[in-house]
């Protein structure tokens, strides 16, 4: 599982040009499932999400989980997260879960993160052609791969 963690002003998601979600201070996580993600992979990486203190505290210092500051979250899937570049010029995505099995996980993801942090998720749409836009505060780009833990 790979998430792209954006610290935002905003962010929003829209699909056919209709407005899907939004959201104000907080964070937008781009997230990628493989198949070989698990509950165990759910768990760890919502967890940290939960508790990355990257925003600032009254001194200016990244101190502050999206928690403390009771910021928004937004979650939209991104199966390009895997892309294998190795070979050619064409990105292949064969670690990618198809649907069936990245559904699941992908809707157990937003629950997990609802519980762990007590906030409100707000998501796109899980195979829809979406345009995203937001505002990245800082910027703050953090990438976390759980079969990579750092």
């Amino acid at each position: 599982m790979r998430a792209v963690i954006q610290r935002v002003g905003s962010a929003s998601v829209t699909i056919e040009n209709y407005l899907s979600a939004s959201i104000h201070k907080g964070l937008l996580i781009l997230l990628g499932i493989e198949d070989a993600d698990t509950s165990e992979d759910i768990e760890w990486l919502c967890a940290k999400i939960a508790r990355l203190r990257i925003f600032n505290d009254d001194e200016g210092i990244m101190n502050l989980s999206v928690m403390d500051i009771s910021g928004e979250l937004m979650v939209v899937s991104q199966f390009t997260l895997h892309a294998s570049t190795k070979k050619g010029n064409r990105p292949s995505w064969i670690k990618a879960a198809k649907p069936e099995s990245a559904v699941p996980v992908y809707e157990k993801f937003i629950q997990k993160l609802e519980v762990e942090t007590g906030l409100k998720v707000r998501t796109g749409e899980f195979g829809a052609m979406m345009q995203v836009s937001l505002v990245n505060d800082g910027p703050v780009t953090i990438i976390i791969d759980t079969k990579n833990r750092e």
